[in-house]
C-alpha cells in the first residue's frame, strides 16, 4: 500500500501543473513527438521535454522510438491505478456522508 500511495503522490504532483495536464489531453488523441506537442500547446521544445520527464517519472507516459523520432504515449496502467485509488476514497466519503445524512435526519426528526 505504501508504494501505491507514493505512486499516487507522484501522479498528483505531475498532474498539478496545467501544462502537463494539457500534454496529457493532447496525448489522449494518440502518440506524439516532442515537437508536435510543443507546437500544439505553444511552448518551446526544451520546456515540453522537461514536462515530459516529470510525466514519465510519474509513470503517466512512456517514450518509444519510431524510425528517427521518439514518440510519447499515455500509459493506461497509471490512470487505472489512479482511478482505483479515487474509487476507494469515493466509497469512503460516500459512506461518511450517508452516515452524516442519517445522523442529521435523526437529530432533526426529518425522514432520511
Amino acid at each position: 500500500m505504501e508504494s501505491t500511495v507514493a505512486d499516487i503522490g507522484a501522479v498528483f504532483g505531475a498532474l498539478a501543473d496545467p501544462v502537463r495536464r494539457r500534454i496529457v489531453a493532447e496525448l489522449r488523441a494518440g502518440d506524439a513527438t516532442v515537437g508536435e506537442l510543443a507546437e500544439s500547446i505553444g511552448a518551446g521544445m526544451p520546456a515540453v521535454s522537461k514536462h515530459l520527464t516529470v510525466l514519465e517519472n510519474a509513470g503517466l507516459i512512456s517514450r518509444h522510438r519510431e524510425a528517427q523520432w521518439r514518440r510519447c504515449r499515455l500509459e493506461v496502467a497509471a490512470f487505472q491505478r489512479l482511478q482505483a485509488w479515487l474509487i476507494d476514497y469515493t466509497d469512503l466519503w460516500t459512506g461518511s456522508l450517508d452516515r452524516l445524512d442519517a445522523l442529521l435526519a435523526d437529530e432533526s426528526g426529518a425522514p432520511s
